[in-house]
């Protein structure tokens, strides 16, 4: 994987070179503990970008991180205003997103909230105002991704996932994989911990810790993140799930020799999979196994301590998700690239489950709540099961009584009503 990162940073970093004296002005929305990161990476260790914009629902959350980070920013409201601000190399903050949309100055969107609805205007905004678009957002690119691609090519415009975020890591590797000449059977994410009826109150002090906010940190532990991020890949790949949920294999012992554990039969019978392994190392990485189709290089393979097969072990042993960002933004503006994009459609859905017994009348809170959480199914299954996406679950009422950890149709709940993204959604 070293390799398959160093390939695209050498690209890259010529190229930023020559744009040091007309940076890239990018425009990041959402004000969270990545764009605080992701700002001092850019404005210490990449010429050639400039964050100009940052948005913000809250503008005192944004102000506090840009104070925060020691940067000399302007609160804007105007088109105008914003304009001075790019003149002078002043960076500025609002609350108002659609100011993006006005500013011909800005050639990239970073999309870094990781909510659904509001995302989702700020996705359209950004494509249709003929903006490039990075999606820190698994989230919303599981859910409508598809149709923000379409959209995309149609303007002319590059919509992506981001480097260093796990699909876009796994991306990566899966490419650099095929020009070494194998057949990705297995993409995947290694990670330490899942409990699916973790819930905000238990993950208050771990969230708090790293400023982050209660159900983005509870996402992580009950297993919706992980679900949204191997859809992303799905989507990207053509892959499936073997199963529900994936198979989750727990691996206390390197990724390496968890190729044992996966029938190839099965996998060749799938084409490929998306799945996870839990407690492996190293972590938090991601890995590919593959198979290579020509006998002939099995002596390569073992020379190069790579194993006896038939399933081979490739592995990235981090994501280094905000200081990688910036290769994302240079590889659609300079070079028209994504770095992971849903070219194959809605392979993989992430569904809703309930956490809790679930009663007639009760509205469902959001993702990282109390109430569901996300799990990857087939597209196909899903859809012929009629069952509630996970994104769609906010706000919805249930109808009918769920019991706990039974996956929620759309026929158990009243659904809510004039949401873009469900719109959007519509499309597919």
């Amino acid at each position: 994987m070293q390799a398959a990162t160093l390939k695209i940073v050498f690209l890259i970093d010529k190229a930023l070179e020559a744009r040091k004296h007309n940076p890239i002005r990018v425009a990041v929305v959402g004000a969270g503990f990545i764009t605080k990161g992701l700002i001092n990476k850019v404005r210490n260790a990449t010429p050639g970008i400039e964050v100009s914009l940052v948005v913000n629902r809250t503008l005192s959350n944004a102000e506090k991180l840009l104070t925060e980070a020691g940067v000399e920013f302007r609160v804007v409201s105007s088109a105008l205003e914003l304009s001075r601000c790019i003149e002078s190399n002043t960076m500025a903050v609002t609350d108002d997103p659609k100011l993006i949309a006005t500013c011909e100055a800005i050639e990239c969107v970073v999309e870094a909230t990781g909510t659904i609805e509001y995302a989702a205007h700020v996705a359209l905004d950004a494509i249709t105002s003929g903006k490039h678009l990075v999606m820190v957002n698994a989230e919303l690119d599981a859910y409508i991704g598809p149709v923000l691609a379409d959209l995309a090519r149609s303007h002319g415009v590059v919509y992506t996932g981001a480097d260093g975020d796990q699909p876009g890591v796994q991306m990566n590797l899966l490419r650099y994989v095929k020009g070494l000449g194998g057949t990705p059977l297995v993409a995947g994410n290694i990670k330490g911990l899942l409990d699916h009826y973790r819930t905000p109150e238990t993950q208050a002090s771990y969230a708090a810790q790293w400023g982050q906010t209660p159900e983005m940190v509870t996402s992580f532990a009950d297993g919706t993140k992980i679900s949204f991020e191997q859809a992303v890949v799905a989507n990207a790949t053509g892959f499936q799930v073997a199963q529900r949920g994936m198979l989750g294999f727990e691996h206390n012992a390197h990724v390496d020799s968890a190729t044992q554990l996966f029938d190839i039969d099965m996998l060749r019978s799938h084409g490929a999979i998306v799945d996870y392994l839990l407690g492996a190392s190293p972590s938090p990485g991601v890995f590919v196994f593959a198979e290579f189709q020509d006998s002939s290089q099995e002596i390569y393979l073992r020379y190069a301590k790579l194993g006896d097969g038939p399933l081979y072990s490739f592995y990235a042993p981090y994501h280094l998700l905000h200081l990688e960002v910036p290769n994302s933004i240079a590889r659609a503006v300079l070079f028209e690239d994504a770095t992971i994009a849903p070219d194959y459609g809605l392979m993989v859905d992430v569904v809703a489950v309930a956490k809790r017994d679930l009663q007639i009348g009760d509205k469902l809170d959001g993702l990282g709540g109390f109430d569901t959480f996300g799990t990857c199914e087939n597209a196909a299954t899903a859809k012929s099961e009629d069952l509630l996406p996970i994104a769609m679950a906010e706000n919805c009422v249930v109808t009918k009584p769920i019991a706990k950890g039974s996956a929620i149709t759309l026929s158990d709940v009243d659904k809510r009503s004039d949401y873009l993204a469900d719109q959007l959604r519509a499309q597919l």
